[in-house]
């Protein structure tokens, strides 16, 4: 006489655990890892960051042109203007603060700027360490600019200064591994914090 084989169901740890439950165990542990599939992570979202760093955003004309003519506000992300020069806030910032002075004329270079622009788009940038400094209170700054593309210049055809204002402790491993930074207040934040300081100006 043959002897019946039955197949096992198998059992799921989801299953398991419920079905110890119905049994009545006090208490069920779970090994970490092995029992729960996929671990949970915590995840940080930035689908604006990606489309920039796979450089998908094609924005028509320069967006620094587009700030000096029209003017403060935050659709262009202009805090301030000076006869030649302007305080832009970077779009996508490395720190909480991190601002852009630019010559208003659409240059690449420091040899094509005038004596008289050259000498106001260094005040602006006087200024704009000391807007932050009052407003932000860093330990620090990062202060400097990318001429050309090769040196990691982002709009490479206007010339621009980035400052950004440092503390203590301030690097994660984000931009280590995924070209990504963690900043704790947004930009409408930003915004509203530092042009409250430069209408004052």
């Amino acid at each position: 006489m043959k002897k019946k084989i039955t197949k096992k169901k198998a059992v799921t740890p989801k299953a398991a655990l419920q079905k110890k439950k119905r049994k009545g165990s006090a208490s069920v542990s779970l090994e970490a890892g092995k029992e729960i599939w996929p671990l949970e992570r915590d995840v940080l979202f930035r689908p604006d960051r990606f489309k920039y760093v796979r450089k998908l955003i094609k924005p028509n004309g320069c967006v620094f042109c587009k700030s000096a003519e029209e003017g403060v506000g935050f659709k262009t992300l202009c805090l301030y203007q000076s006869k030649h020069a302007m305080v832009v806030l970077n779009k996508f910032p490395y720190n909480s603060g991190h601002i852009l002075v630019i010559p208003k004329r659409h240059v690449a270079d420091f040899d094509l700027l005038s004596k008289v622009e050259y000498q106001d788009l260094h005040q602006v940038l006087q200024l704009g360490v000391r807007v932050l400094r009052q407003t932000y209170q860093p330990a620090g700054f990062n202060v400097g600019l990318n001429l050309g593309a090769v040196a990691g210049a982002g709009i490479p055809e206007h010339l621009h200064y980035h400052i950004v204002p440092r503390w203590a402790g301030d690097l994660n491993f984000f931009p280590l591994i995924a070209e990504t930074k963690t900043v704790i207040e947004s930009l409408e934040m930003s915004f509203d914090r530092l042009v409250a300081y430069f209408n004052k100006l």
